[in-house]
């Protein structure tokens, strides 16, 4: 799955119609968002205590493989949600509240 990354340009949906641009990019973030498991990652590292997790933890937390996970994790990285710092073998992943904040004030009234 090819998905570009959401732009910080896009009004609300309620104060005004979106351009064909905007549209494209926000329901590609939300289709993102669509997958049951890629949704409980996101929210399993937006609630760490560190506000970071190593991806070697998340296979056990969400029931589902390694290479599972991983794919998941990329379209997330890839879509610009989470943010990856390689630290010797592991991964570690954050979020990208800039990203999340965009999806949230598109459905703000």
């Amino acid at each position: 799955m090819q998905v570009r990354p959401i732009s910080s340009c896009c009004d609300p949906l309620l104060d005004a119609a979106l351009d064909d641009s905007a549209a494209t990019d926000l329901a590609g973030a939300f289709k993102v968002l669509a997958d049951p498991v890629r949704l409980r990652l996101l929210s399993l590292v937006a609630n760490a205590p560190e506000g970071e997790l190593c991806a070697c933890d998340l296979p056990e937390l969400v029931g589902r493989s390694q290479p599972t996970v991983s794919h998941h994790l990329k379209i997330l990285t890839e879509a610009g949600l989470l943010r990856r710092e390689q630290r010797g073998r592991w991964a570690w992943f954050r979020i990208e509240p800039e990203r999340l904040s965009v999806l949230r004030d598109a459905l703000a009234p």
